[in-house]
């Protein structure tokens, strides 16, 4: 059963900034290159954190507030433009970006790099390798492109890589249909033990945003006085995680 990986669908050619960075060159590679945040890197390509627009705005908007008071004599005016202007020359991608900076590895499914955005609530994850180096960077558009198969799709590979290849069910024992990438699963199987491994390679299937499970069995081989009568294995909803 193939699952996708985070390195087969991250993008390699990252635009990053190193600590020293200033304000200003991180504001214009943000704008030039129409990205929401950039991850900061040292001289090895390791990953110090990550600068987004988010924490322009926070750092222009803390500005904007200092600034705000009564009307201001020249001489005044002329000595806080002088401190503004130092201020953003020193301002650099080290003291704005938000750290630790969360990453993924390239062999991470898709489906729990997703989880990850929505867990820490962003839009991009750096990936890395073995020595935690940059080497792509992985965006919400990036990992939604998993999950645009068709429910016919899904269907399919359920069917054949879940139920016949991995679990030896036979076609006319379970069926399956899908919708809106919630997979629903019906019908008797042999083992008891089948149905749970049914429902977590399923949720593995990539697409799968939910899986139902309704299969019944005819021998609960998981005690061991053997045979059982029929039953239900109660539903299956959420993702194994």
């Amino acid at each position: 059963m193939k699952t996708s990986k985070v390195g087969e669908v991250m993008t390699p050619d990252v635009i990053r900034a190193s600590r020293e960075t200033p304000f200003r060159d991180v504001a214009e590679l943000l704008a030039r290159h129409r990205v929401s945040g950039l991850p900061v890197v040292d001289a090895d390509d390791k990953v110090l954190g990550v600068v987004s627009e988010t924490d322009l705005v926070r750092r222009r908007a803390a500005k904007a507030r200092r600034a705000r008071g009564g009307r201001l004599r020249l001489p005044e005016v002329r000595r806080r433009a002088r401190v503004a202007a130092a201020e953003a020359r020193a301002m650099t991608a080290g003291r704005l970006m938000s750290t630790p900076a969360i990453t993924v590895h390239p062999e991470q499914r898709v489906a729990d790099a997703a989880r990850v955005m929505e867990r820490h609530h962003i839009k991009r994850l750096p990936v890395v390798d073995e020595e935690d180096r940059l080497i792509g960077i992985a965006t919400r558009r990036d990992l939604l492109r998993v999950f645009l198969r068709t429910d016919e799709e899904i269907r399919r590979e359920i069917i054949e890589e879940v139920l016949a290849s991995a679990l030896c069910i036979p076609p006319h024992s379970a069926v399956v249909s899908v919708r809106n990438g919630t997979a629903t699963l019906e019908g008797r199987v042999e083992r008891r033990s089948d149905i749970p491994v049914a429902v977590r390679l399923s949720w593995r299937v990539d697409g799968v945003v939910g899986v139902m499970n309704s299969l019944t069995f005819r021998v609960d081989d998981t005690r061991p006085s053997g045979k059982h009568p029929a039953r239900r294995i109660a539903h299956h909803s959420l993702p194994e995680r």
